[in-house]
């Protein structure tokens, strides 16, 4: 469906969060739990929240984005063995980049993905302490996968007409994204589309359905957007942090109780996959399959 109004309020109340620039031998100089509450108070209200002085230089995050906005202007026949073309309003380029044995490719070793999978892996430490469990929880299975995509969405002559990327949410654990200037990403909250400000070497980071399952509905997993624009192109890098494909995923069982029985039955990750890409097909609620009827 054509999204009509794109021009949204700015939404000012998505938390901003400091996050370290010190070694972790000097990490006692911060103060990890008001970061802590910080983080699972976002993921309960927003879902999204961004995070700066994480420790990935302003360097690395600039020079994959220029690598992103060169890669999209070579003639097609040199991009076309790493290219997908979307039918959206947007171009992909989709790379691999953990198991790293599993992975010997370009993106793949790094030092932009390396830095935000050790990020990455740092932040779910933060939410399961946050969480009541047990620190590397959500690390191995649960995170054991990284997908690194660089997103590029063309000037649209009139963005009433088309999106970027309709209304979705996350299917996997996590996700970082950069998205530098560029404006466009746009999250749901309490019935309102809301545009959240790009910030200079900021990561977006957002709950996925995964996460929303394993704390048994108490964070939230939102909806959000990409809206296009008129004049300007787009480019964005974001990294997926995946199950494995063969991890069985259930609410977390530490965390529930009679007072807190779970909503969700276990599944497997790869048979979740293949009913989401059909269920968002039929615009079907992909988690509605999984909720246990009480």
């Amino acid at each position: 469906s054509r999204p009509g109004q794109t021009q949204v309020p700015l939404c000012e109340t998505i938390p901003v969060l400091e996050t370290y620039t010190l070694p972790p031998e000097r990490e006692l100089s911060f103060d990890r739990a008001h970061l802590i509450k910080q983080i699972i108070q976002a993921s309960q209200e927003f879902g999204f929240f961004q995070l700066i002085n994480h420790g990935v230089s302003e360097k690395l995050t600039h020079n994959v984005i220029d690598v992103g906005k060169e890669f999209f202007v070579l003639p097609a026949k040199d991009k076309a063995s790493l290219y997908s073309e979307d039918p959206k309003q947007k171009d992909t380029l989709r790379h691999p980049c953990h198991p790293l044995e599993e992975h010997n490719a370009i993106l793949a070793r790094k030092a932009t993905s390396l830095s935000v999978r050790k990020l990455s892996l740092w932040v779910l430490d933060l939410i399961c302490e946050g969480l009541g469990l047990e620190s590397r929880y959500l690390r191995e299975e649960l995170s054991q996968v990284q997908l690194m995509a660089i997103n590029h969405y063309p000037p649209c002559p009139d963005p009433s007409l088309t999106l970027g990327l309709p209304k979705h949410s996350d299917v996997n654990l996590i996700t970082f994204l950069l998205q530098r200037e560029s404006h466009g990403l746009q999250v749901l909250k309490d019935g309102q589309w809301l545009a959240i400000e790009p910030l200079p070497n900021a990561f977006v980071v957002n709950v996925c359905h995964m996460l929303h399952i394993i704390r048994n509905g108490k964070l939230s997993s939102a909806d959000h957007r990409v809206v296009t624009n008129k004049k300007i192109a787009r480019t964005t890098v974001t990294s997926f942090i995946h199950p494995s494909n063969n991890c069985r995923i259930e609410p977390a069982k530490v965390l529930l109780s009679d007072y807190s029985p779970p909503l969700y039955r276990d599944f497997v990750y790869k048979d979740f996959l293949r009913t989401y890409m059909a269920n968002t097909h039929n615009r079907v609620p992909p988690l509605e399959a999984y909720k246990i009827q009480n």
